[in-house]
């Protein structure tokens, strides 16, 4: 997910050009109150020339309410000193939450070229608040006296205030504090330049097909989906196949030519890593790294990961490390048994299932394209043969929204009059059990060359009654759109990760709470991820599976016998896909336990990340990481620096609360209601670990079930 507004909105800063002062708010769509529902933002009034004057005058609107707070000559309390701050960012959250949003999932030249502008006025706007002494002298009082007789999501939004501050660097001496914000500014420009950079490298990275019959082995559809794609960008040859951002590349499982899958393999790994010299995003890597080290020792921690996880459930390397390394020895031997298998599968030229035995060593490119046959020859069951059941339009209405409804109450109503940044939008009024309107929920489901690559959620409104503002949430995913009149079909994965974003929108639609800070999803990153990975368990319910799984021709549920086919296979050969992400997940701990004299100069960077796959026993040629360094946009381009372990830690927690709706009724709205009461109308308001405990009511997480689920 991308849940990364809060930071970039108050890590930022600029002096104000005279024309952006004199800016009614009247003329700018960005500044003014919408009239459309919920306040949602005009697109249809938006011209991409509001957004630099919108952020303007809302850094300025910023600045001068925190210049309030510091003037008060009242004795601080909550009243006057942590509400007004909690509003004196207001203004910019409702331009960043648009600007960024069309960053990520509509970016224009434009719109790149006034990325630059912003960014480091934003990070100098976060700096002057970060590092305002008069102003945390007064935010000090207020937690010195009255913490203690507070009580709730008053507490709380002191506690987390305060602690925000001291772990920015405030407390930090002149010299250091202002080595500080040098580090911040430039981390900033170098994300920026890593997101351009690493978004022009993937587009560059399309691998050309001549011939349709070096096609072999894809299904019509997707031949027809490489035609739009060749279409879409140029048209340079008939066919693309186009890369997406992890390691692995579905068109691996099916294309018969050998070759062929040798470039869209090489094509995916070496897109970023120098090979096109154009395309180089070491110098970056080496460079955040290194600063995120200084940062880290600027404030007494040994390295980054230290300080990252002082903040989150985790709390200390060593956790994450032995929760890794036991994950490393419980499937190594899993791994190894798989990888033997289809190696005999790949070379054994008298089985009919395989009509193209390998005659050389099984390489990386390999690998799907044999277990996919293995798989179909084992259980009888294929990609193509199930996607036509799930069509994108069914997933949504029948499966994501339908489990909605049976778990929480929630209905959906199309909202056609409501603009959006895109025509593949779809906009949706959320109504809850009692009838009331909830939430807007947006969904952006299509891939453009525009847009970067990956799945998330994010909010062009977040929740809150003390402003009085209902959720606006948006997910957005990277399927392929079908030729016009043809369907969209997904495989399961997509169909998973529709589910998995939904999660997080539920996270934020639900949420009910006083205070934006505190709200939805903006709780540690190693509980985020857990909602999202739960609501995955909806897409397999037979109830759910059965309403949305239908043939886009007849509407037919798909047959019990393939049902049972596609299900059992779910977790065929399931070593793979959790190696794939503890190797991204160590790879990342070890950047970010670098000292910053330790760090890797660029031309050393692939280097060091075979040295560190090694140490922690998951080198594997065959099981490269999700993401290898030169493209891991998680953690140099966004919230996750020695945090992508959380996806398999919060794994365990979903596998957990999945386990108790088991037990007292998947579908029933009693299990739906207490989830909603204790954990995701909560935001980050109380102590997780108890949210979690009041619901499951389990002291700590059995981290074992995350094997008994992955078929380990």
């Amino acid at each position: 997910m991308n849940n990364k507004l809060l930071t970039v909105v108050l890590s930022s800063a600029m002096i104000l050009t005279l024309n952006a002062c004199q800016q009614s708010s009247n003329e700018n769509p960005l500044l003014a109150e919408s009239s459309i529902p919920f306040g949602a933002p005009d697109f249809s009034k938006i011209q991409t020339s509001d957004y630099l004057p919108a952020f303007e005058a809302a850094m300025q609107q910023t600045r001068e309410n925190i210049q309030a707070i510091v003037d008060c000559k009242d004795p601080a309390t909550f009243e006057n000193t942590i509400l007004p701050f909690e509003d004196s960012s207001k203004s910019i959250v409702r331009v960043s939450s648009v600007f960024f949003a069309l960053v990520e999932a509509d970016k224009s030249p434009e719109l790149s070229e006034i990325e630059k502008k912003v960014q480091p006025m934003l990070t100098d706007l976060q700096n002057e608040i970060s590092f305002n002494k008069p102003l945390f002298q007064r935010i000090k009082q207020v937690y010195d006296k009255q913490h203690d007789t507070l009580t709730g999501e008053d507490q709380k939004l002191l506690e987390e205030i305060y602690k925000g501050f001291v772990r920015k660097g405030v407390l930090l001496s002149d010299d250091k504090m202002a080595r500080m914000k040098e580090i911040n500014l430039r981390i900033s420009d170098l994300q920026q330049q890593w997101g351009d950079l690493l978004q022009e490298a993937t587009n560059e990275a399309v691998v050309w097909v001549d011939k349709k019959e070096d096609l072999s082995g894809m299904s019509d559809a997707d031949v027809a989906q490489c035609q739009k794609d060749a279409e879409s960008r140029g048209g340079k040859a008939p066919y693309a196949i186009v890369i997406m951002n992890t390691t692995q590349q579905a068109p691996l499982a099916c294309l018969d030519n050998r070759d062929l899958r040798k470039k869209v393999y090489e094509a995916s790994i070496h897109r970023a890593d120098g090979t096109n010299p154009k395309y180089n995003t070491f110098k970056i890597v080496s460079e955040v790294a290194k600063l995120r080290a200084d940062q880290a020792e600027l404030m007494g921690y040994p390295c980054y990961a230290a300080y990252s996880l002082d903040n989150t459930m985790a709390k200390t390397t060593d956790n994450v490390n032995n929760f890794l390394k036991n994950l490393v020895y419980a499937y190594k031997a899993k791994a190894d048994a798989e990888t033997k298998a289809i190696e005999a599968f790949a070379h054994d030229a008298s089985l009919t299932s395989n009509p193209l035995p390998l005659t050389s060593q099984l390489e990386p490119y390999d690998r799907f394209y044999y277990s996919a046959k293995m798989k179909k020859a084992m259980l009888d069951i294929s990609d193509d043969e199930v996607k036509p059941y799930f069509n994108v339009d069914s997933v949504l209405m029948n499966g994501v929204f339908y489990a909605a409804n049976r778990v929480y109450g929630l209905t959906f109503k199309e909202r056609k009059d409501i603009p959006t940044y895109h025509p593949d939008m779809r906009v949706f009024e959320v109504i809850d059990k009692d009838g009331k309107s909830l939430a807007l929920f947006y969904g952006d489901y299509y891939r453009r060359p525009s847009k970067r690559g990956g799945a998330w959620m994010d909010a062009f409104a977040e929740q809150s009654h003390h402003w009085n503002q209902k959720p606006i949430i948006f997910n957005v995913c990277n399927n392929a759109k079908a030729p016009d009149g043809k369907p969209s079909l997904l495989t399961w994965d997509e169909v998973t990760t529709m589910f998995h974003e939904f999660g997080h929108a539920l996270h934020g639609m639900l949420s009910n709470c006083n205070y934006k800070s505190l709200a939805g999803t903006n709780v540690y990153r190693d509980f985020v991820e857990m909602p999202s990975q739960f609501n995955e368990s909806f897409a397999s319910i037979p109830e759910v599976f059965d309403h949305y799984a239908r043939h886009y021709e007849t509407n037919q549920p798909m047959p019990a016998e393939l049902k049972e086919r596609m299900l059992k296979s779910i977790n065929f050969q399931s070593a793979y896909a959790l190696g794939e992400n503890l190797a991204a997940s160590s790879l990342d701990m070890a950047w970010h336990m670098l000292a910053s004299k330790d760090v890797p100069t660029p031309d050393k960077c692939a280097e060091f990340e075979t040295k560190a796959l090694t140490q922690y026993g998951i080198l594997d040629a065959q099981i490269p990481p999700r993401y290898m360094t030169s493209y891991f946009n998680h953690v140099w381009g966004g919230g996750y620096a020695a945090g992508y372990y959380s996806y398999l830690w919060t794994e365990v927690l979903a596998v957990n609360v999945a386990d108790t709706f088991t037990k007292l009724g998947a579908l029933k709205p009693e299990t739906g209601q207490a989830f909603r009461d204790k954990i995701l109308s909560r935001g980050n308001t109380g102590d997780l670990m108890q949210m979690f405990t009041d619901f499951t009511s389990m002291k700590q997480p059995d981290a074992s079930a995350i094997l008994r689920v992955r078929g380990l």
